[in-house]
């Protein structure tokens, strides 16, 4: 007889060898046990779950005749007749080869003819998902009400493609992926039964590289069983799986991890040039990464990572080394390579760029990469190693360079020479200074005379400024005496000149513009309109909204504040009436302007 692999030979029989899929299994006995066979079923999930074996088996058990805990016999006529490649009563179809709707109409008129050795005629569908639309609709009203002897069983990986009108006359089963203890129970059984030698971290090697699939599982044992004549041993796994040495893994992630540049890119090389694929040395790479982790966090690792001792020792030695936000920044960006690996021409740049990245953090601004960095400085802080920061060497540079300062007792006498302060201690005392001090109302400052050259300053040229009278005892709200230079000395002017009032506003609104604290306060002024009654400047606006602002108290007091910077000290926000027209407007604006002359409307 022809060699048959591994995951044929020992292929499941009966329900109880089935590895996992309990839930799925304990339906099935039931509905045999009780005779409640469904017509249609869908076995959807990963490959190598074990779809198609228990389509099979279950095909088996309700044609036979005296099913043994829910599981076919073996014994009776109808399970030797079934076990037969002729018989006719069970059919595979090949959905990814047969998927024309002519298939499906073929079907539809042999499923009419009853069975031949059992109670059933069952149809096995693989694949189901890749039948076209054409070939669902022509099987369609057969599956929701086939004859009573038919039984269908859909099996896919892709149930997501599978019209809605299709699942729902079915009963629908979604296997789970195999769990890596129960992988390497069956290939221990496997390698107990073919009579191969075989090491405990070997069998761990092979479930890993399964992930969850039973077949996957068993084509790699049986390829490893060929590789080694003797015992099979963890580096015969690993050099049939086309891994590359895990000292060497070990070494690259290691020197990235202690952020040693030079020997990461080498060693990375180093492997790529003896003809390894780009592709397994980054999984070779995760995985590793994902074993430190597992080893950093996890207090039973020994039994999760299930390496070799001197394997494992080098997990955690690289473990130690680095801190956890550290490995999860290596895996993101080693991870992202991988998947980079899919739309990149040069494999090998995309690899060493990810190196480069995870090795120097200076160059990367993510927050795991600066709290790497964090870390690691406290880390050579409490070792104590001294540590030496460009930044505080050149602040220590700048005192010993700067003047020194002189510091006025209270009495208002000189002390002795001292260091300047930092500035961030020099600014901590001032804010708690004015935190700890009332608030004081800020005493009048000096109007301007506003001059034509205005400068840089929004408040005019300061040489040209003349100062006014603030003597103490001046009434409150009361425009003081103004000075003007005219050559031989200082001249009293009693009031704002005329050519100033048309410019305040602008100017006004010319320092809100640039005084980036009052956005708002800027934009509510905008829309102003403005007249002089005598030295009183008038805001007039027609929004309610406006006039409620601008009464507010924190903008009153500062549009007063600077108000006063102009020489206006008295003003008034006043709200036009609403319906006021044009004309009314003009004549108001008159009689504002000119107070007290004889105006007559006709």
């Amino acid at each position: 007889m022809a060699y048959l692999a591994f995951y044929r030979t020992f292929r499941p029989t009966t329900f109880d060898e089935v590895v996992r899929q309990e839930h799925i299994v304990k339906i099935l006995k039931n509905q045999i046990e009780t005779d409640k066979v469904g017509h249609a079923y869908l076995f959807c999930g990963p490959r190598g779950t074990g779809k198609t074996t228990l389509a099979k088996i279950f095909a088996r058990a309700i044609n036979c005749n005296n099913p043994v805990n829910g599981s076919p016999c073996g014994k009776c006529p109808a399970c030797k007749a079934l076990a037969e490649g002729s018989n006719l009563d069970v059919s595979e179809i090949d959905a990814a080869s047969n998927n024309g709707v002519d298939e499906m109409r073929d079907l539809r008129e042999k499923v009419q003819y009853p069975p031949v050795a059992g109670k059933y005629k069952v149809y096995i569908i693989d694949e189901v998902h890749m039948l076209t639309a054409s070939a669902f609709n022509a099987v369609l009203k057969t599956l929701e009400e086939p004859p009573r002897h038919a039984v269908f069983i859909l099996a896919t990986t892709e149930p997501q493609k599978i019209p809605a009108t299709i699942l729902s006359r079915c009963m629908r089963f979604d296997f789970k992926l195999i769990p890596q203890k129960d992988l390497e129970e069956l290939i221990r059984g496997v390698f107990v039964k073919t009579g191969k030698q075989f090491e405990e971290a070997a069998v761990s090697a092979i479930a890993r590289a399964g992930a969850g699939s039973a077949r996957d599982s068993l084509s790699i044992a049986d390829m490893c069983a060929s590789y080694s004549q003797g015992k099979l041993t963890y580096e015969d796994v690993n050099a049939v799986l086309g891994g590359t040495e895990y000292s060497k893994i070990a070494d690259i992630c290691g020197a990235i991890l202690n952020e040693d540049v030079s020997s990461a890119l080498n060693l990375t090389e180093e492997i790529l040039s003896t003809g390894k694929s780009v592709g397994v040395l980054v999984k070779d790479m995760l995985s590793f990464l994902n074993n430190c982790t597992i080893v950093k966090v996890c207090k039973s690792a020994r039994e999760i990572v299930n390496l070799p001792d001197e394997t494992y020792k080098k997990i955690e030695d690289a473990a130690k080394s680095a801190d956890p936000h550290k490995l999860l920044r290596v895996t993101e960006v080693i991870a992202r390579a991988e998947t980079d690996l899919r739309y990149s021409l040069n494999g090998r740049i995309t690899l060493e760029t990810a190196v480069l990245k995870c090795a120097i953090p200076q160059i990367d601004y993510d927050i795991d990469a600066l709290i790497g960095k964090i870390n690691a400085l406290e880390k050579k802080i409490e070792s104590g190693v001294p540590i030496t920061i460009a930044a505080s060497q050149a602040v220590k540079k700048s005192q010993q360079s700067a003047p020194p300062v002189r510091e006025y007792a209270a009495n208002n006498e000189i002390s002795a020479e001292k260091p300047v302060k930092t500035l961030p201690q020099v600014q901590k005392t001032q804010k708690a200074e004015e935190k700890e001090q009332p608030y004081k109302k800020p005493a009048a400052k000096p109007a301007i005379i506003l001059n034509e050259d205005d400068g840089e300053s929004p408040f005019g040229n300061v040489q040209n400024q003349k100062p006014v009278n603030t003597e103490e005892g001046a009434g409150e709200g009361i425009q003081p005496t103004l000075w003007e230079d005219g050559g031989a000395g200082l001249t009293k002017v009693t009031a704002l000149r005329e050519e100033d009032k048309g410019k305040i506003f602008g100017k006004f609104m010319g320092a809100l513009r640039k005084t980036h604290k009052n956005a708002v306060l800027f934009t509510l002024c905008m829309d102003l309109d403005h007249a002089f009654e005598g030295d009183k400047m008038v805001l007039i606006t027609d929004s309610e909204t406006v006039y409620r602002g601008l009464l507010r108290e924190s903008n009153a007091k500062f549009v007063a504040d600077l108000l006063a910077e102009f020489g206006v000290f008295s003003h008034e926000i006043r709200l036009k009436a609403k319906g006021e027209s044009e004309y009314e407007k003009a004549v108001g604006e008159l009689r504002r302007n000119f107070d007290g002359a004889d105006i007559t409307e006709k």
